[in-house]
């Protein structure tokens, strides 16, 4: 017995021992058919939907046990792997919030952020991020000179400004925050894709359409998505337009990071970098998160 086959009882509402034995029937070859009629007495009467519902789930949960333990490696070997993060990852119950996770830490190409952090400016970010009232251009000035990789203030601010729209793009919390926000009240908007409207006719009913992402039916998802497949149908999910003079999205960015337009010195340059995080990363990755 397993803390598995524990979940599993738990959220099929049966015994573990019924669960047990049927996770041995299933490892040993036995079918979902052959175990619901014939092996009733070991599974405690177990039918057939719960039989697959219970294969289903076993099969997720082994998975994501081993996807724990290869994050849990990866972040370990580049010596980052904390206390706090380590009961993260173990208390992470889908893939998606442990990938969350592991995005700060997954070996990718070098990125104007890494580089700008290789250059000696997240300081800078940092000083800016905790003190707004701080002028920008006077701060960045402190990172420049001949002895530096940094030839003036705006390279230093743009390096610094990198370096936040990365790490507001890979806060675990946030992410997964905006990607429920979304899934409850984004939309799905398609239109016809440029110069194909004429090649696209079978799809003319979705060449200006919206709907609810959480209530659009499987058969027109299908659809809306064959349509992108082949390049006929431009998809994006979002809210509806607000009056808001920031996108919805850029707003919780500016929340989690405490970031706030209040006419002090840095308060343009760091809601510049919470927009950026939103329209530029956040944005389109939960978009394609949520299409998939």
């Amino acid at each position: 017995m397993t803390p598995i086959d524990q979940q599993i009882a738990n959220e099929l509402s049966v015994q573990l021992v019924q669960v047990s034995a049927a996770i041995e029937l299933l490892n040993e070859g036995a079918t979902i058919p052959f175990i619901a009629r014939y092996r009733k007495e070991k599974t405690g009467g177990l039918d057939d939907g719960q039989l697959r519902k219970l294969e289903q789930r076993l099969s997720y949960l082994q998975q994501l046990a081993e996807r724990k333990t290869t994050v849990r490696k990866a972040i370990d070997e580049q010596g980052k792997l904390t206390p706090e993060l380590a009961r993260a990852i173990d208390a992470a119950d889908s893939k998606i919030d442990l990938e969350d996770l592991y995005a700060p830490y997954k070996q990718k190409r070098r990125t104007k952020g890494q580089m700008a952090q290789e250059a000696g400016l997240e300081p800078l970010a940092d000083v800016l991020l905790s003190n707004p009232s701080l002028n920008p251009s006077t701060e960045a000035l402190k990172y420049c000179g001949p002895d530096t990789a940094i030839s003036d203030a705006e390279n230093a601010l743009e390096g610094a400004q990198s370096i936040l729209v990365e790490r507001m793009a890979e806060e675990p919390q946030l992410v997964g925050r905006l990607r429920d926000w979304l899934w409850s009240d984004g939309r799905i908007f398609s239109k016809a894709a440029r110069g194909k409207q004429a090649e696209a006719t079978k799809f003319a009913a979705y060449f200006e359409f919206q709907q609810s992402i959480r209530e659009i039916p499987s058969h027109r998802a299908l659809a809306l998505l064959r349509g992108r497949n082949e390049s006929l149908l431009s998809l994006r999910i979002d809210v509806e337009d607000t009056d808001s003079r920031y996108h919805p999205g850029a707003v919780k960015v500016m929340a989690q990071f405490a970031i706030a337009d209040r006419g002090r010195a840095a308060d343009a340059w760091l809601v510049e970098a919470a927009e950026a995080a939103w329209k530029s990363k956040l944005h389109p990755a939960l978009t394609t998160s949520l299409l998939a």
